[in-house]
């Protein structure tokens, strides 16, 4: 299991589910609550962040790696990763390991070992994760499920629920 300083909390469920949907509402609830929030979202997909014809764009596709975009409003590293490397979550974390965060959310690497939330819509016919992932500590679903009393079940459709298991269950357990 990772240990890492800041703690780091994963969400793990199939396609679909809402991952981002879920992080982009309990984003603002954790961020009212003084803390300073990363996100790590893994994609099995190629992505650009920059578009053609831009400079930071030209620069990347000549060769350089990183580069480093910038303004007084956010910055932006891209940099070309080996193709046939696979990511690892320790090696993202690292590159955040100069900020200082209280909280790094996860989107993805489900099949590492962290602590994670499960999220599970019965409605997309698709299994649980948790019988087979030691490192899954509650469960948001979409309707309550038949689970062990020591597994929490949340309300999927209540990010204040969640919050609140983030704020005084996962991180109380952190310190």
């Amino acid at each position: 299991m990772l240990h890492s300083s800041p703690p780091v909390l994963g969400f793990a469920a199939f396609s679909g589910t809402g991952k981002t949907t879920l992080l982009t509402k309990l984003i603002p609830l954790l961020r009212a609550k003084a803390l300073r929030i990363g996100v790590i979202k893994h994609s099995h997909h190629d992505f650009e962040i920059d578009q053609p014809g831009k400079d930071s764009f030209e620069l990347r596709k000549a060769g350089a790696s990183p580069v480093l975009l910038v303004s007084k409003y956010r910055r932006a590293i891209v940099e070309e990763l080996p193709q046939t490397a696979e990511v690892k979550l320790a090696d993202q974390l690292a590159v955040l390991s100069g900020a200082e965060l209280d909280l790094v959310l996860v989107e993805g690497f489900r099949d590492e070992a962290f602590p994670k939330i499960e999220l599970h819509r019965p409605a997309l016919s698709k299994p649980l994760l948790y019988p087979n992932d030691h490192c899954i500590i509650a469960i948001a679903c979409d309707r309550p499920l038949p689970t062990s009393p020591e597994l929490p079940c949340l309300d999927l459709n209540d990010p204040g629920a969640i919050a609140n298991f983030i704020l005084y269950s996962f991180l109380s357990h952190t310190q």
